[in-house]
């Protein structure tokens, strides 16, 4: 990987996975930039450029089993892409972690192993 290259994690320190893929980076010698997305969660914006390099639809990366999916209603089909990133933004623990951008891609680290495919 280039010496100048960025990679980004969006991460949660309490979740097992990110946790993982962390450490399987740093194991690399790769010292990503660590985006705690609760405490800086992004914007639509960064979430619709998640989406499109994952090439994945928005409940794609929802947490589905977080409380505040069933309270919104976000299981609902008549909602829109632009409804489910705003709840996203809105509710960031919906956001599934963590999500590893480098080389203009980005990868899920579910398992941690997949985000190797996009150094």
């Amino acid at each position: 990987m280039p010496a100048n290259a960025t990679v980004v994690i969006w991460h949660n320190p309490r979740c097992s996975k990110s946790r993982g893929t962390l450490e399987l980076l740093q194991e690399r010698g790769i010292e990503p930039a660590v985006v705690d997305y609760q405490k800086n969660p992004p914007g639509a914006a960064d979430i619709e450029r998640a989406l499109q390099l994952l090439d994945m639809q928005p409940r794609d990366v929802m947490r589905k089993g977080e409380a505040v999916y069933a309270e919104l209603g976000l299981d609902d089909p008549e909602l829109t892409r632009t409804q489910l990133i705003d709840a996203m933004v809105a509710h960031p623990i919906l956001i599934e972690r963590p999500i590893v951008f480098a080389n203009g891609k980005a990868a899920t680290g579910r398992p941690p192993e997949n985000v190797l495919a996009i150094l």
